[in-house]
């Protein structure tokens, strides 16, 4: 029998998931917003902040499953996670620096590409301290503790580091953000006592590397499948358009079915190539409801990580303000966000062990789908209370969405491979990002030069249909009796 740990433990293990958080949203939701609208032009701020995104998300597939792997590994005396949680934040606050005195696009770029790497770095290793410190019986706890370390920030960030950028103090927000990562990483490196590892296991790398490139190319593969049928779409709409309305509709009609179009078959489509890549096909063919529920996954992911990707300059074009108001407001519009999630995650659980995780994970996509329509509604009507409206059902979406899907995704998978399923979860992570972001962000652009506001209009249109499409989804995800 395990023995219990106490429940200081249980916070300690998760204490870093703070720190790591509150470097995340800041650097993602803050900074790269603000720095982007300040370097590139106005025309093309969306699709320079998509393309950050994606280059960014495709370092974190590689170097997160890589640290994890290598600190399985490690015998170091330090123990097998905290030597690579330590050199991550050291590097972290290198890279910061050199985000904070970034001097255009390109200097951006390579700071986003190096935060990736080191932040993925700690993170990679970070993942593995509950399976080593905590005895399975008192996991569920430990995970509960994770998800509030995880919300905390959000609320934090959103309140204090995007109201000091607000004020046009943007490098004493990077300085702050990176005083509270090593604040944290020293409390975990004291606090957390591991037992270093004695032998290296005897597990080749090269296999799981493989696997991991393979779902890689798998969300690569289902991106191209989605701009082609996209672009066949689009081009068909336009061309059939012209013959009835103006040039300008005819091309917005093009560019917007194309690009909803075009993230919709991405979604589909690179779970699927990823997921068998990584399986096989027999066994992802064998396995239809988890694939679904990775699609499921993908298609909410997408919306909710896309809305609050272009949220900073959603509102600049909708309310006619400049960046730093933009960022203080988005900052508010997150804390509605972050407090809702918090209401609902922690009844979500009780509600969907009463109702059934299926129901509860529908509910969430719907409740999504409405605070995206909400937010539409701004654009024909300016207005904070509406905003902030939306920002609230759509965080009872997210909490109530993180509370039950994954309990949901449990059921699906066999026992004895769970963590080898469980952890293609991660192109529903990545994969979000690539998909909403990477294709959105051209959208945005093209059908903002046809008409101001009509690119957003057209794109949280179409995250709205993402979260519907979620809940359709769900039609072929059903527990194996």
């Amino acid at each position: 029998m395990e023995k219990r740990v106490p429940w200081t433990t249980l916070i300690w293990v998760n204490l870093y998931w703070l720190g790591l958080n509150i470097r995340n949203n800041a650097v993602g939701s803050v900074f790269t917003p603000y720095l982007v609208a300040a370097f590139a032009p106005e025309a093309m701020r969306n699709t320079a902040l998509g393309t950050l995104s994606t280059a960014g998300l495709l370092i974190a597939m590689l170097v997160q499953p890589a640290m994890g792997l290598l600190s399985d590994r490690s015998t170091s005396r330090f123990g097998r996670r905290r030597p690579f949680i330590f050199v991550g934040v050291l590097l972290d606050l290198v890279f910061l620096a050199c985000i904070a005195f970034a001097w255009d696009y390109w200097s951006l770029m390579a700071a986003t590409l190096l935060i990736q790497f080191s932040a993925n770095t700690s993170h990679g290793a970070l993942q593995g301290l509950i399976p080593d410190m905590v005895p399975e019986k008192q996991r569920g706890v430990a995970s509960g503790i994770k998800g509030v370390m995880e919300l905390i920030p959000l609320i934090l960030v959103s309140l204090v580091i995007a109201n000091i950028v607000g004020n046009g103090r943007f490098r004493l927000a990077v300085f702050i953000t990176g005083l509270a990562l090593l604040l944290v990483m020293l409390l975990t490196m004291v606090l957390v006592k591991e037992e270093p590892l004695r032998e290296k296991p005897d597990v080749p790398l090269a296999p799981t590397m493989l696997r991991v490139l393979g779902m890689l190319a798998g969300i690569l593969a289902g991106g191209a499948a989605g701009l082609l049928a996209g672009g066949a779409v689009g081009g068909l709409a336009w061309l059939a358009a012209r013959a009835l309305a103006t040039p300008e509709t005819a091309r917005a009609i093009g560019f917007g079915l194309g690009g909803a179009v075009a993230m919709i078959i991405a979604v589909g489509a690179g779970v699927w190539a990823g997921t068998a890549s990584t399986l096989g096909w027999k066994a992802a063919r064998s396995r239809k409801p988890f694939v679904w529920w990775v699609v499921n996954r993908l298609y909410f992911f997408s919306a909710v990580t896309s809305i609050r990707t272009f949220a900073a300059f959603f509102l600049m074009s909708t309310f006619l303000i400049n960046r730093e108001q933009a960022t203080s407001m988005a900052g508010q519009l997150i804390t509605a966000v972050g407090l809702a999630t918090l209401v609902t995650a922690l009844p979500g659980g009780w509600l969907s062990d009463r109702f059934g995780h299926r129901k509860m994970v529908g509910l969430s996509g719907m409740v999504g789908a409405a605070g995206a329509v909400l937010i539409l509604g701004t654009i024909w009507a300016p207005s904070k209370g509406l905003l902030y409206a939306a920002g609230l059902v759509l965080g009872l979406a997210v909490g109530l969405f993180t509370s039950t899907n994954w309990a949901l995704g449990t059921s699906l998978v066999p026992k004895e491979e769970a963590g080898r399923y469980l952890g293609i979860s991660n192109l529903a992570g990545a994969g979000a990002g690539i998909v909403g972001t990477g294709i959105g962000g051209p959208v945005a652009d093209s059908l903002n030069a046809v008409s101001p506001g009509m690119g957003y209009f057209v794109l949280f249109g179409t995250y709205a249909v993402l979260f519907v499409l979620s809940v359709v989804s769900l039609r072929w995800v059903k527990p194996e009796q």
